[in-house]
């Protein structure tokens, strides 16, 4: 894992690792995003149950999660192509919500056969949303890399693998 590193910083500034750090720091203000609506959503304001919430939190981290992503990863601006970039994108994003719909399903159930009080509960359920999301990092990548059409997949493979 050291080596890993090590060789990660030596090409810390070809565009393919920045790519990946700037990828990784959207992933993780997109997780922020929906952790903090999801903790505000079921946690505080109890207007949906686990499942409803989850879907509702990562809606709203969707939104920013495409600007960043589109923009300031793969330095792609001006207008959006709906059925080449837009679709895609909400496809894949649809496909990490029922990830983290069936994540929320097991965090209840968990919660229920525990009895857990809800404080509790809520934190188990924020752990699956961010657990289930972490399950599609690597291939949303791939996939978005792919559709934003900036630098084939294959030249990105070695900064991705030592990430």
């Amino acid at each position: 894992m050291v080596e890993r590193a090590l060789a990660l910083w030596e090409k810390r500034d070809t565009p393919q690792v920045k790519k990946v750090v700037r990828y990784t720091m959207v992933s993780a203000i997109s997780t922020a995003v929906s952790f903090v609506a999801l903790l505000l959503i079921f946690g505080v304001l109890h207007l949906f149950a686990e499942v409803g919430s989850t879907i509702a939190a990562n809606v709203i981290a969707t939104v920013p999660s495409y600007y960043l992503n589109r923009s300031w990863v793969w330095g792609k601006n001006g207008r959006s192509h709906l059925t080449r970039e837009i679709v895609p994108f909400w496809v894949m994003s649809a496909i990490g919500v029922v990830v983290s719909m069936g994540g929320a399903a097991l965090a209840r159930r968990f919660g229920i056969e525990h009895h857990l009080g809800h404080e509790v509960e809520t934190v188990v359920v924020l752990a699956a949303n961010v657990a289930s999301f972490g399950i599609f990092w690597v291939l949303k990548f791939l996939v978005f890399n792919r559709l934003f059409h900036v630098q084939p997949v294959e030249a990105l493979a070695e900064p991705v693998e030592a990430a």
